[in-house]
């Protein structure tokens, strides 16, 4: 398969290169670095990435900024940058790629443990991972030439612990290899519409 994956060069985006890169053609996305370079905020630019690649299998995302303040602190400028960005920038992956995907391709977004498991300052993040949840179990009863869509939520991973294990204390960190088997999962399998959790 050919397989985009957007984040390709965060941690998390790297657990998905490792598990899938054995085994099928990848092509990295970021903001700054990779084979291809995207703001994925910018639909238009979504759009303009889709034609540069060409035929593609599977869209994996694993960007999404967010604001992470006490709650006193938000006004709707900062608060929007969680769901710009990490809502509607994956949003705009799905809407862009829709009509020209492969026939049963597939696409998982990203969210995270906080909007189960949350932690201060995390609010933004925390509803941009619950909307990412609803969009995809709403959007997987629509897709139609076989796609489907997915979306991975994991906890805070052991490669990251020493840059954020201060801000989640008494979480355990996840594995990385374990994150990369559910996007294996999700682009490999057949379920769809689901939040697959690790950790």
């Amino acid at each position: 398969m050919k397989i985009i994956i957007v984040g390709a060069a965060g941690d998390i985006g790297q657990s998905a290169c490792k598990e899938l890169g054995e085994r099928h053609d990848i092509i990295t996305v970021g903001r700054s670095g990779g084979d291809y370079r995207v703001d994925v905020a910018d639909l238009d630019a979504v759009k303009a990435l889709y034609r540069k690649v060409g035929m593609f299998d599977a869209v994996i995302s694993c960007v999404g900024d967010a604001t992470f303040a006490p709650l006193h602190e938000f006004d709707q400028d900062s608060f929007m940058v969680g769901l710009r960005q990490k809502v509607m920038g994956q949003v705009n992956l799905v809407l862009a790629g829709l009509d020209v995907i492969a026939d049963g391709g597939s696409f998982t977004l990203t969210s995270g443990v906080l909007d189960r498991d949350p932690i201060r300052m995390g609010t933004n993040a925390a509803t941009a991972n619950g909307a990412l949840a609803g969009f995809v179990r709403s959007a997987a009863i629509e897709m139609t030439r076989g796609l489907r869509i997915n979306v991975v939520s994991p906890g805070m991973l052991d490669v990251s612990a020493t840059r954020y294990g201060e801000w989640f204390r008494g979480h355990k960190p996840v594995p990385s290899q374990d994150v990369g088997l559910a996007y294996a999962k999700c682009v490999e399998g057949a379920q769809t519409g689901q939040v697959v959790t690790v950790g």
